[in-house]
């Protein structure tokens, strides 16, 4: 096996062929990780997990919490940005490290260079000294995706940034202008306001995250708009450029913003363009993405892709399954093929909204028949201790058979809590027995069985 991509599909295919008897190389064209370990997930949710720590600080002044005789707010609490980012940097490098040291323990061969495809059997390794041919009988594709980029707001890792540059800041942005209201701003966004910048998200759409179920974007973009989060929705941003100290972005109305730093998060590109896919018959979409059936098979017999190079819910989770499902696949072990329902993700804003399986546009649009119920987080009892009031539990179940078709919560610690969900769901549970499992009394989860409990059917 010879796997092109260092990132979660490519080290994971990489340690389940290991795992299953195979010679595996492993082409890495910088440290392993890939972007989820080094510039995107971990470090993302690594400066997440400083912001909410003091979100959690501020709000302390509820429960009773004093500093100096007065009432804690998030006026009392400030951020060292270069200490965060030095922290965050070390965390993913200790990650990547990690990573590496275990793919070497199981056998894997990593070899440092560009993979190119000469064939759908061979590629071409090429690095600062030399160039050499593999030959392989399988082949998996895991290069992922690189940021979006405008042409009239061309990073330059210093006013004008994309996500993966924005660790490279020694102090807090004054005002931070996200450009792109979709998962990646809307986290970015959530998390600056909470460190202590001023914040404008410029969304496009008519709400921030237009992708993601209504009610879900309701209550975080009333939460924005509570703690003082400026969005300005119907804004297309068409130009970004520097002005001494500070950025201007235009938008298509020919107004403009002026904030100290922006931060452009118009989506992704995928990493096919120096693959040579043609010399393999690998077929792509319009977008540049490779196409991939459910097993992760390319339209060549001998050639696999996975994670985000294939445009399938841009995961980590689902790059990582979908390795290792290809190389089941490929090595002839049983395997499940991916299940687009069963797929669960978490958006990590203040509050986190996490959801899986069938939505309620699903439900709108009657591409399934089945009934629904909101269960606001405010009636919860361990929530009331904390002083959480915003965000709520949604089940959907089908009609008749009331099998958990699917989910949405919006809470603290969402990404934990959706996990029963997601059991429910891939195990094709049904309401009442979801709703009999035991839980804990006071905790957040209370929520996901009592929602459950009420769409108990009596007749």
């Amino acid at each position: 096996m010879v796997i092109i991509g260092d990132g979660p599909g490519g080290y994971e295919g990489a340690l389940v062929a290991r795992q299953l008897g195979a010679d595996v190389t492993l082409v890495s064209a910088g440290r392993i990780g890939g972007s989820a370990v080094l510039t995107d997930c971990v470090p993302s949710k690594t400066l997440i997990a400083t912001s909410e720590a003091i979100d959690q600080a501020a709000a302390s002044g509820y429960l009773g919490v004093r500093i100096d005789g007065r009432p804690a707010d998030r006026s009392a609490f400030s951020v060292d940005l270069a200490t965060v980012n030095e922290r965050i940097l070390e965390l993913a490098h200790a990650q990547s490290a990690g990573i590496r040291q275990h793919l070497e323990q199981a056998g894997v061969e990593i070899v440092h260079g560009r993979g190119t495809l000469t064939s759908e059997t061979t590629i071409e390794v090429t690095n600062d000294d030399s160039s050499w041919e593999i030959t392989a009988d399988t082949i998996l594709l895991a290069t992922g995706a690189r940021p979006r980029v405008l042409a009239d707001a061309a990073p330059d890792g210093e006013r004008i940034l994309s996500w993966e540059q924005i660790y490279q800041l020694d102090e807090l942005p004054e005002h931070l202008i996200v450009v792109g209201s979709g998962v990646t701003g809307a986290e970015f966004a959530s998390a600056f306001h909470a460190l202590g910048s001023t914040v404008t998200l410029v969304s496009s759409r008519d709400r921030v995250l237009p992708g993601e179920d209504v009610d879900a974007a309701a209550v975080l973009e009333d939460v924005f708009t509570r703690r003082g989060l400026n969005v300005r929705s119907r804004s297309r941003a068409i130009a970004a450029h520097r002005v001494d100290d500070s950025v201007i972005v235009t938008l298509d109305d020919s107004s403009t913003l002026q904030g100290s730093h922006v931060l452009m998060a118009v989506g992704s590109l995928p990493n096919t363009d120096d693959l040579s896919l043609e010399s393999a018959g690998v077929s792509t979409d319009s977008r540049g993405f490779i196409t991939v059936d459910r097993v992760s098979r390319t339209s060549a017999r001998h050639v696999y892709a996975a994670g985000d190079c294939t445009g399938v819910n841009m995961l980590a989770s689902v790059a990582a399954m979908q390795g290792r499902i290809a190389m089941y696949h490929a090595l002839g072990d049983a395997v499940a093929p991916l299940e687009s329902t069963a797929i669960s993700s978490t958006i990590f804003t203040e509050p986190e909204i996490a959801t899986v399986g069938l939505q309620q546009v699903d439900l709108d649009d009657e591409s399934f028949r089945g009934t629904s119920v909101l269960l606001p987080l405010r009636t919860n009892a361990r929530a009331k201790m904390h002083g959480h009031r915003d965000g709520f539990v949604k089940l959907f179940a089908r009609k008749g058979s009331q099998i958990v078709a699917g989910g949405v919560v919006v809470a603290p610690n969402a990404s934990e809590l959706i996990h029963s969900i997601t059991l429910a769901v891939d195990n094709r549970l049904t309401v009442d027995q979801l709703a009999q499992a035991f839980t804990v009394y006071p905790s957040l989860s209370g929520s996901v069985a009592e929602a459950a409990r009420r769409m108990h059917a009596t007749q």
